[in-house]
């Protein structure tokens, strides 16, 4: 039970930080919504999906995917930061479980995905995404979204801990997440991909994520090279392996190394 109150004190004080420093919540919504916007009336004219309702069907879950992908950059970072001023030495100082830190920061940071995830959803309508599947289906597509963005906060904080200075971990967290992103399915079907680069593209987390949430807000998937196979028929199922097997690995690498650097 200490462990859980120290952790519940942890996650206040990510969340008390927001009201403090309100530009982190600002430019955590802005930037997303400049993607909707920019793919959404720059690029969604040159790009024939062949589905219903036009580019911004395809484009949304993609957007949403990319958005708490990003996760990982932002908690990779705000450790690296706090590491610098001290903070986490202080921390450490006080009499609280030695995982609390790690745990309450990748659920403040969870949390925060909720209020960018509702901004980007009304963003979405605003420019005429319409899930065509049951309230039902959206609301757990929207509750596999923040599991992947968790999951993902995890490597984050392994990578904050990992680097001594914010402004290294920022480069390595999106040499990360940005290859994933736009080698996916994400923003273009990837039937127009050479073939080797549609093997990667498909399994890639990203990709099956992305096709899962695609499947519950009632679009169909376009599968290239890799159709039939346990990914394209199964996205739901292989995204939800995926986020095991990433929080199987990086919970307790994680949680190690904190302890270790405290020694």
């Amino acid at each position: 039970m200490s462990a859980f109150r120290d952790t519940m004190i942890i996650t206040q004080r990510q969340l008390r930080l927001l009201t403090r420093v309100p530009e982190v919540l600002i430019f955590s919504t802005i930037q997303p919504v400049m993607f909707v916007l920019l793919f959404r009336y720059v690029f969604g004219g040159s790009i024939d999906t062949g589905q219903p309702g036009g580019y911004v069907q395809l484009l949304m879950p993609g957007i949403f995917v990319q958005t708490v992908a990003f996760t990982l950059a932002g908690t990779a970072s705000g450790l690296a930061e706090d590491m610098k001023k001290g903070l986490i030495d202080r921390f450490r100082s006080l009499p609280i479980s030695q995982s609390a830190l790690v745990m309450g920061r990748t659920l403040g940071d969870s949390l925060l995905n909720i209020v960018v995830l509702a901004v980007m959803g009304i963003a979405g309508y605003i420019v005429g995404w319409r899930p065509t599947s049951g309230p039902l289906s959206v609301a757990i597509g929207f509750l596999f979204l923040l599991f992947f963005g968790y999951a993902l906060s995890w490597v984050g904080i392994f990578v904050g801990l990992s680097a001594s200075d914010a402004r290294v971990v920022q480069n390595v967290s999106f040499l990360v997440t940005f290859p994933l992103t736009f080698l996916s399915n994400a923003f273009a079907p990837t039937t127009g991909m050479p073939r080797a680069l549609q093997y990667f593209a498909e399994w890639n987390p990203v990709s099956t994520m992305v096709a899962a949430c695609r499947e519950l807000f009632g679009l169909e998937n376009q599968f290239g090279a890799t159709a039939g196979s346990f990914p394209s028929e199964n996205p739901l199922i292989t995204s939800f392996i995926y986020m095991i097997i990433i929080m199987a690995i990086f919970i307790p690498i994680s949680v190690r190394k904190y302890k270790r650097s405290a020694d």
